[in-house]
């Protein structure tokens, strides 16, 4: 079993099982700089950058239903009884985000959204609405593909994710670079089929590579499984629904931002530069969130392993800091931003501060990933919700203060807030872990 750790051998124990999630999360956190590199490199890439970013927000916010899927898969599933359930649950969750998406695309609430609530300029909503529209089936895909990757992680195959993201990116690079050579569309829409068609592939890699293990679970009965009480929907529910609204108000955070800056100085250029910054900034926070599902599946029903996984979690924390802040901080910074993803030399001035600013962020996120895995493991989840609530309630206070009492810049506010939030919610996880691992211990 992958839970199965000696003392002596649980830090490399650890670092093999982690290796291919973390590979998996760096190589989706590239998708982000490659496509902003190429759209960078096309027509009016100011504007549609800020379109891109917005679009891109706007579907994550709808996909954040289905985001924690893949840690409840691999919680929960451990028989023929809860794989058919979670299934079915997945796809309820799956439809339910599809017909939110062809809501928010019709034309009279898109604009009404775009242009009068966030006050996109004319030009920059008409892109974002045609970008939305190629990323329609891109939320569903990415609940499909989180179920059978929590499932591959549960059985310990861990690779085989990594190379359903390799699926991914090659798709998505290909047809981003297709389309660049052949039709060169506006740089949004390029964007947005790009992530489409990658993640579709990734999905169906996901479904054919976990074949086999659905197969398992189908022929393992719950007493073969030795489940302490049989996983039925509203069992899901009082353990998902915590994990949902996590992921809502996490990713509603987005459209928030973006409204802020709208309002703030320069507000096209933070519009433009910041979803720069964030996928440098995700290039080095992959590694906290590939390490959540990694703390789930060695924690131990009884925790026996959450000292090794915690001494993992801060030499990782501290590795990832230090390598955003070594090119926030240094010449790395005016290469990355001008040579790789193709910024303009004032684009890139727009970038550096609050590059500086997120170089806490990484840490923070191993930091979170350990204290959700050991909440999930403790079928704890209600605790996960609250700490985002304060960690949204942060940013956006900081935004309100720092964009309209101070009028700083929309992206190093946006820095700003995000820092101050999630110590926030770091802060208030303590006590519920502690919580949660002392139960177990009586």
């Amino acid at each position: 079993m992958p839970g199965e750790l000696t003392p002596r051998r649980s830090a490399r124990s650890i670092f093999i099982f982690w290796v291919p999630l973390a590979a998996t999360w760096l190589m989706m956190a590239l998708e982000g700089p490659f496509l902003a590199a190429v759209i960078a490199r096309l027509a009016d890439p100011k504007f549609n950058l800020a379109a891109y970013g917005v679009a891109f927000a706007f579907a994550l916010l709808v996909e954040a239903p289905v985001i924690m899927i893949m840690s409840a898969s691999t919680a929960l599933v451990e028989d023929a009884g809860s794989y058919r359930k979670l299934r079915n649950y997945t796809y309820a969750l799956n439809a339910g985000i599809t017909a939110l998406m062809l809501v928010v695309i019709v034309p009279p609430i898109f604009y009404f959204l775009a242009e009068t609530l966030i006050g996109l300029p004319e030009n920059v909503a008409r892109l974002t609405h045609v970008a939305l529209l190629f990323l329609i089936p891109w939320p569903a895909a990415i609940g499909y593909r989180r179920f059978f990757q929590g499932l591959l992680i549960r059985a310990g195959l861990t690779r085989l994710v990594a190379y359903g993201t390799v699926v991914r990116l090659s798709s998505m690079a290909l047809t981003a670079l297709a389309l660049y050579v052949t039709v060169k569309p506006a740089g949004a829409y390029l964007g947005a089929i790009a992530l489409s068609a990658g993640v579709c592939g990734e999905a169906l890699a996901a479904r054919l590579m976990a074949v086999g293990t659905v197969r398992r679970l189908l022929a393992t009965t719950a007493d073969i499984a030795r489940t302490e009480k049989p996983l039925d929907y509203r069992g899901i529910t009082v353990f998902y629904v915590p994990l949902a609204l996590t992921s809502i108000l996490g990713l509603a955070v987005q459209p928030m931002v973006t409204f802020f800056m709208g309002r703030a100085p320069h507000p096209v250029e933070s519009l433009a530069v910041l979803p720069v910054v964030i996928s440098l900034s995700f290039v080095f926070r992959a590694m906290g969130l590939s390490y959540q599902e990694v703390a789930i599946a060695l924690m131990g029903k009884r925790f026996e392993h959450a000292r090794e996984l915690g001494r993992f979690a801060l030499i990782l924390g501290l590795a990832s800091s230090l390598g955003l802040a070594l090119i926030g901080f240094t010449p790395l910074a005016r290469f990355w931003f001008e040579t790789v993803s193709g910024l303009t030399r004032e684009l890139a001035a727009f970038a550096v501060p609050p590059t500086r600013i997120l170089a806490i962020l990484p840490g923070l996120s191993v930091l979170l990933s350990y204290q959700r895995a050991i909440l999930v493991q403790g079928r704890f989840t209600g605790p996960i919700t609250t700490s985002t609530a304060i960690e949204v309630v942060g940013i956006l206070v900081v935004l309100l203060a720092l964009t309209q009492g101070w009028a700083m810049v929309g992206a190093t506010a946006a820095a700003i807030g995000f820092i101050v939030g999630r110590l926030g919610g770091n802060i208030y996880l303590v006590r519920p872990c502690l919580h949660t691992i002392g139960r177990s211990k009586v």
